[in-house]
């Protein structure tokens, strides 16, 4: 299920338009950047956490020119399930 075909569904969820639900999606999704870019996790009890991981910098290799490479250090975006959630799946 990609974005547009979520949207969808949530609309058909929900009762409303394909495009207040896109709004409602679009919400969310800037509403979790925002608060990782200021610093702060997001926590959604029974679903999911979501916060930045610090990556350190690392050696790779190019796989085009087998030339080793140094991979700047960075942060990156994390999920996190809930035990709870996971156990809706097992």
């Amino acid at each position: 299920m990609n974005k547009s075909e979520f949207t969808r569904a949530y609309a058909d969820r929900l009762g409303v338009t394909i495009k207040e639900a896109e709004v409602l999606v679009a919400t969310f999704i800037e509403t979790v950047t925002e608060c990782l870019k200021n610093g702060e996790y997001v926590h959604i009890s029974g679903f999911a956490t979501f916060d930045l991981k610090d990556k350190k910098a690392r050696e790779g290799v190019n796989p085009s020119s087998k030339e080793k490479v140094v991979i700047p250090a960075c942060k990156s975006p994390n999920a996190k399930f809930s035990k709870s959630y996971k156990k809706l799946f097992n």
